[in-house]
C-alpha cells in the first residue's frame, strides 16, 4: 500500500491548476510583482471573510506578530504573556522586539491558554496577552479579554474558524503551504480592528514608508507578494467548503472508534482541525507503528517553549507547568487534510488499533 502523508497539499490544490496558472499568468503578463493589485484585492477579500475592518498582507506568520507588536509599541522592559504549548515563532517574535515572554499553562481538555494561569502572571508591565488558537480550536476570549491587557490572537492555525479576529486588537495568520488556507510558499496577513494600528502596520512592513520617499518608522521589508496572492485569492473562494471537509474527517476518525484507543481532540462548531492531535500515554509506541506502517505523524511542541535553550535565560524549570508538559509528552498527530478518505482514515485507525492492542497484550 502506498504511504501516508500527514497532510497531502497536492490534493487540495491539483484539481485548481489551471485556475491557478491563469491567475499567475496574469500576474506574468502584467509585470507589478509588488503591492499590486492582487495583494490590494486580496487584503479586501481577507477582511470582508474573518469580519473585520481590515487586513494586512505580510510576509509570514512570524512577521505579523512581530509588526503588530512593534505598531503597538512593545518592547524592552515590557511582558507579553502567551503559551508555551505553541510553535517556537510566537514567543521568538515577542523576544525579538526586546521585549519578555510570559509563559502560561493551558486548559488540559483545550490545549489552549488557562485563563486562571495567565490572571496569576499578569502584572504592571504586562503589555498585551497573545492567545493562540492551537490546532485550529478556539480559544474562549472573554475571560482573558476582562484581564485588561490588550489580546493580540494567533490565528497562525486557525484560519476559517468563526469568531476570530474580532476580540482582540489584532489577529495574525500564517498562510505557510500546510495550513488551512495556504500559500504556495511563505505568506502572512495581519487583521486589525483599529484603524490607527493598521495604518502603522502598513508603514512598518514596507521600511516605515508609503511612497520610498519619506519615513516615519524604522520598519523591515515583509510584504505580501503578487504571485501568493494571486493563488490566495484562489484558495479563500474554497475556504468554507475545505473546513467542512476538515470537520467530515474529524467526525469520520471519530466514528471509525479512533476515540476507543487514545484520547481524541474535542468538537466544538469552531474548530477548524488544522491538525488532528491525539493523546495517550503510550504515544512512542504508536508512533513508531504508524511510521512502520509509513503513516505520516508528528508530535508538538517537544519540549515546550519554557524549556527551550533559547529562552533558558527566563530560568523556567521542568515541573513549572504540569499540564504544557503532559501534554508535550503524550501528544501525536495522525494524517488529516480537507479531502483525505474514509479508507484512507480506516487505515490509520487500523494502524494504531494494532498497536493500541499488541501493547495491552504484552
Amino acid at each position: 500500500m502506498p504511504p501516508i502523508p500527514l497532510v497531502d497539499v497536492k490534493a487540495q490544490y491539483a484539481p485548481l491548476l489551471d485556475e491557478i496558472r491563469q491567475r499567475i499568468d496574469a500576474v506574468l503578463d502584467a509585470g507589478v510583482f509588488i503591492l499590486g493589485p492582487n495583494v490590494k484585492a486580496f487584503e479586501e477579500e481577507a477582511a470582508h471573510y474573518l469580519g473585520v475592518p481590515e487586513t494586512i498582507g505580510v510576509g509570514n506568520g512570524t512577521d505579523a506578530i512581530v509588526l503588530v507588536l512593534e505598531a503597538l509599541g512593545v518592547g524592552r522592559g515590557d511582558e507579553v504573556i502567551c503559551p508555551s504549548f505553541t510553535f517556537y515563532a510566537t514567543a521568538e517574535a515577542i523576544a525579538r522586539t526586546g521585549a519578555t515572554p510570559v509563559f502560561a499553562d493551558i486548559d488540559p481538555a483545550t490545549l489552549n491558554l488557562d485563563p486562571e494561569d495567565v490572571a496569576a502572571r499578569v502584572t504592571p508591565r504586562t503589555r498585551a496577552i497573545m492567545p493562540v488558537h492551537l490546532f485550529g480550536r478556539p480559544t474562549p476570549l472573554a475571560e482573558l479579554a476582562e484581564l485588561g491587557p490588550p489580546l493580540i490572537e494567533d490565528a497562525a492555525q486557525a484560519f476559517g474558524s468563526p469568531g476570530i479576529a474580532r476580540a482582540g486588537v489584532a489577529s495574525t495568520f500564517s498562510f505557510y503551504p500546510t495550513k488551512n488556507l495556504f500559500a504556495l510558499g511563505d505568506a502572512g496577513l495581519v487583521a486589525a480592528t483599529d484603524g490607527d494600528l493598521g495604518e502603522r502596520i502598513r508603514l512598518l512592513r514596507f521600511h516605515g514608508s508609503r511612497d520610498k520617499k519619506t519615513f516615519f518608522y524604522v520598519g523591515t521589508n515583509s510584504r505580501l507578494d503578487e504571485l501568493q496572492a494571486a493563488v490566495l485569492r484562489v484558495f479563500l473562494t474554497r475556504m468554507d467548503a475545505w473546513t467542512q471537509l476538515r470537520r467530515e474527517a474529524a467526525e469520520r476518525y471519530a466514528e471509525l472508534g479512533l476515540g476507543e484507543l487514545v484520547e481524541i481532540p474535542q468538537d466544538e462548531p469552531g474548530h477548524v482541525y488544522h491538525l488532528f492531535v491525539c493523546r495517550s500515554p503510550e504515544r512512542d509506541p504508536i508512533r513508531a507503528a504508524l511510521t512502520e506502517a509509513e503513516i505520516g505523524n508528528a508530535q508538538y511542541y517537544l519540549p515546550p517553549l519554557h524549556l527551550q535553550p533559547a529562552f533558558s535565560y527566563l530560568r523556567y524549570k521542568e515541573g513549572d507547568f504540569p499540564e504544557t508538559e503532559r501534554v508535550a509528552a503524550e501528544n501525536f498527530s495522525i494524517p488529516l487534510w480537507a479531502g483525505i478518505d474514509a479508507a484512507t482514515q480506516d487505515r490509520v485507525v487500523s494502524a494504531v488499533r494494532e498497536a493500541v492492542t499488541a501493547k495491552v497484550g504484552s
